[in-house]
């Protein structure tokens, strides 16, 4: 028998209460939240159990939402694949914007060591419990996370460009 989302929604909120939730379909792929206390003890619940045989890690990837509250600047987002009923879940948990951190969960997935490598190379999210959390593809001299959206993204002081040809102007044309 097939797994249904209806049960995988039934077993988390059954184990983890209030700390799952918001669960919908999000482009076609099944969605929920997680408080970043039990993120851990989710995916290993996923991974673990006999009936949702979430038994591989696709990817594990960081965004950073600077117009949210400071509780949820950032958020971790986990793609679990269960490859007996091929199906898809997304797990997200949100993170506070001073303090960035998470349980690491290369104990449960050993292919989250170099993802969990890159997230904190690009925007800085602490994975606490990390074997070797270090940059993996930026400097090691580097100071910031080139990811994070809290910087422009252009030098306002440039003068080879021209807006026009951008879109960047109302009428995108110049008044004759």
């Amino acid at each position: 028998m097939a797994l249904e989302m209806t049960e995988i929604q039934n077993k988390i909120a059954e184990k983890f209460g209030s700390d799952a939730f918001s669960f919908r379909m999000e482009q076609d792929i099944f969605t929920f939240e997680v408080s970043p206390s039990i993120i851990k003890d989710v995916i290993r619940f996923m991974k673990d159990d006999e009936a949702l045989r979430f038994n591989f890690l696709t990817d594990l990837c960081g965004v950073h939402y600077p117009n949210n509250e400071k509780n949820a600047q950032f958020a971790v987002v986990y793609l679990l694949h269960n490859w007996i009923d091929n199906i898809r879940v997304r797990v997200k948990t949100f993170l506070n914007g001073d303090k960035p951190e998470v349980d690491s969960v290369v104990g449960v997935f050993a292919a989250a060591n170099w993802m969990e490598r890159e997230t904190y190379d690009f925007y800085g999210i602490n994975f606490i419990g990390h074997p070797n959390q270090k940059r993996i593809l930026n400097d090691e001299g580097m100071v910031s996370f080139p990811m994070r959206k809290d910087h422009p993204l252009e030098d306002s002081g440039r003068t080879d460009k021209d807006d026009r040809f951008f879109g960047r102007t109302p009428n995108n044309y110049e008044p004759k």
